[in-house]
């Protein structure tokens, strides 16, 4: 396979290599520097917002109540059929899971959409995801996009600019993440808190005004 035909595979700050993908550096490599490896007190976990052409990935490590960001990204599939697609996603996912050692995955459910065939797409590439988690023999948790929205933005129907701006503040981050990127960080903020809410964040500080956290 060449270039063209290899999809798009960006990561925080790092190239990895997968036979099927073309690795480049992400713009969310700006973000944040990779913390020290985790002291045990520490649990890292990786939020997985699935998609068949684009799934947004997010590590971060919980310390307490303390949220730190490791790295996100996204990884691209290039068209063609759909057996090469999720192959594509659950090398790449298992590329990730080897180099940042998560402990515990939080993958985003399947909404039914109005267009059958996209719900049923959009469920084989989370498919391809959990795969990915449960060949590490890692814990999987699933939450709802209503369920992430809510814990993390105090809204289940906020948009993605919402999310994208809180995960922002919540993570102390210095550039916004890309969309797809910060639906994965959601995720995994979401069940570092036990999607209760930003009753559970370290939130001191702010204050929610219209559904943010200001």
């Amino acid at each position: 396979m060449n270039k063209a035909q290899g999809s798009r595979f960006k990561t925080q700050g790092t190239r990895l290599k997968v036979q099927e993908t073309v690795a480049e550096r992400s713009k969310d490599a700006h973000l944040a520097p990779c913390p020290l490896p985790l002291a045990p007190s520490h649990t890292r976990i990786l939020g997985i917002d699935p998609g068949l052409r684009v799934t947004g990935f997010g590590v971060l490590d919980k310390e307490g109540q303390q949220l730190h960001y490791v790295a996100s990204g996204c990884i691209k599939t290039p068209d063609g059929e759909l057996p090469e697609r999720l192959k594509v996603i659950l090398n790449s996912l298992c590329e990730v899971i080897a180099q940042h050692q998560p402990q515990q995955v939080a993958v985003e459910k399947v909404f039914v959409n109005v267009n059958p065939q996209s719900t049923l797409l959009l469920g084989q590439a989370r498919g391809a995801a959990i795969c990915a988690a449960v060949l590490a023999n890692l814990p999987v948790a699933e939450y709802t996009a209503l369920q992430v929205k809510q814990a993390v933005v105090g809204n289940g129907h906020a948009d993605k600019e919402q999310v994208q701006q809180m995960v922002q503040r919540l993570l102390k981050l210095s550039g916004t993440p890309s969309p797809d990127a910060a639906d994965a960080l959601a995720c995994a903020i979401a069940h570092a808190n036990g999607g209760q809410g930003l009753g559970q964040l370290a939130t001191a500080g702010y204050r929610m005004k219209n559904g943010r956290l200001i």
